[in-house]
């Protein structure tokens, strides 16, 4: 048995920033050109205010109900829900218990559904989804939805006030984006051209270090400290090919044949997805083109790859089913790969 993306459903908040905006917010003035530095002009940013709903539950529960509106199950339908957030902010707290997915679980009414958190950092939502992937082919469950509320912004505003120079481990801060994303994963049709091929995660924890989100010791808010040339460096993001290579050994498969129409990797920077399609093309020849949206989302931690995807499909209305190759990439460091055939119809 095979899965396949039902539907998906994305919640980008209206608030767009640049990048001139972030870095006129230091408090230590800093002479860079960061729209140029990273690709990212834009990034989404969250209202702050109580009632606005976009904290990281609120972000998830928008997503999550635009994906039920694409889906042909309602909420009570659902099996399972996996929240996949790096942050858990209800209001301005940081909250574990209860978890993200019981809250969304209860507010969407999917009361039926077993329901459990699992954070990979941008990882996150992939690793719902191969997670989920393997329940549907154990026979656990029969669909389920895996969903993210990113409140990422949290740690910009913290670099605003503290970084010091561009060699500051904080300066990566500036370029994330806020955002909710939300996928329901159910058996392919038999006969259907919708399907997820294969997912493989895995982790290489020499490089953990590289990059950690904690709480800061200078003011109050969460800090993220990257070694940005260490984790996007090619000793690092050759890790794919070799993956990947292994994937498809264990499938007899080859690169050659598999016939992507797009590549979709994880959006840090320009340079980065660069560098991904780059290292793939070195050991499987010529790739195919490469999808950007981080030019106006910024890096939207666990959601970027489905807000990619998403964003891509809604260009593609009207269009046939088209296949992506899919390259995962998170501070851990986590490495995977996916190949998944989706339609427009699911946006």
């Amino acid at each position: 048995m095979q899965t396949r993306i039902e539907s998906i459903g994305v919640h980008l908040p209206a608030t767009a920033v640049s990048s001139s905006q972030v870095v006129a917010g230091l408090t230590h003035p800093l002479q860079v050109d960061l729209a140029a530095l990273t690709g990212i002009s834009n990034r989404r940013v969250r209202d702050r205010s109580p009632d606005s709903g976009e904290d990281s539950l609120g972000l998830a529960l928008s997503a999550a109900r635009r994906c039920l509106a694409r889906s042909r199950y309602r909420a009570q339908d659902l099996d399972v829900v996996i929240s996949t957030s790096i942050t858990r902010f209800r209001g301005e707290r940081m909250q574990w218990e209860p978890s993200l997915a019981l809250q969304v679980c209860r507010e969407i009414g999917a009361a039926g559904a077993r329901s459990f958190d699992l954070s990979n950092a941008c990882a996150g939502m992939m690793t719902g989804v191969t997670v989920l992937d393997r329940m549907i082919r154990a026979g656990q469950v029969r669909n389920g939805l895996v969903v993210s509320g990113e409140c990422a912004t949290t740690v910009t505003e913290t670099a605003q006030k503290e970084l010091s120079g561009l060699r500051d481990p904080r300066l990566a801060s500036l370029t994330v984006g806020d955002s909710g994303a939300a996928a329901v994963l159910d058996p392919a049709a038999p006969g259907g051209s919708d399907r997820i091929h294969y997912v493989q995660l895995m982790t290489s924890s020499r490089f953990a270090r590289l990059c950690t989100a904690l709480p800061s010791e200078h003011a109050v808010g969460m800090t993220m400290h990257t070694d940005s040339g260490s984790l996007h460096g090619e000793d690092v993001v050759r890790q794919w090919p070799s993956l990947y290579r292994n994937v498809l050994d264990q499938l007899g498969l080859e690169f050659e044949k598999e016939g992507f129409d797009y590549l979709i990797p994880h959006q840090v920077s320009a340079q980065f997805v660069e560098r991904v399609k780059a290292v793939g093309e070195h050991a499987f020849g010529p790739m195919p083109p490469a999808l950007k949206v981080l030019d106006r989302y910024g890096n939207t931690a666990s959601t970027s790859l489905f807000v990619t995807l998403h964003d891509h499909l809604r260009e593609r209305r009207g269009a046939g089913p088209t296949k992506y190759l899919i390259v995962v990439s998170a501070s851990g460091v986590v490495m995977g790969v996916a190949s998944a055939t989706v339609s427009p119809e699911v946006v």
